[in-house]
């Protein structure tokens, strides 16, 4: 059963950087594609990036340049690092991982930004 799991979250003052995790396991091969969302409060889930079975990091144009995502194959693991955090990402992150077209969600990960 695969299963997807982020931790790293928690409360940061705005400024330095704040690094989230995704670990996917039970999975025979890895994710076509892994992708972080967020969703901050009273608002709608939005893509913050994803990156491809071949490496390849798309990022929505609103972070481009403050989120980096990266991953560790051997570790199955795939990274969202937050540089020069604001308040305005307080948000729920979440991971999904797709695996031959199903998707797989994890349960989120909190990160209160705070000034």
């Amino acid at each position: 059963q695969v299963q997807v799991v982020e931790s790293g979250g928690g409360m940061v003052q705005a400024g330095p950087f704040l690094r989230l995790s995704c670990e996917i396991s039970g999975s025979i091969g890895s994710p076509n594609v892994t992708g972080w969302y967020r969703q901050a409060p009273g608002k709608q889930r939005e893509s913050v990036g994803t990156i491809t079975a071949g490496g390849t990091v798309n990022y929505a144009s609103a972070e481009k340049g403050r989120f980096t995502i990266s991953r560790d194959t051997a570790k199955n693991t795939v990274y969202l690092q937050m540089s020069s955090l604001k308040p305005k990402d307080t948000a729920v992150y979440y991971c999904r991982a797709i695996i031959d077209i199903i998707s797989y969600w994890g349960q989120g990960t909190q990160d209160t930004v705070s000034t």
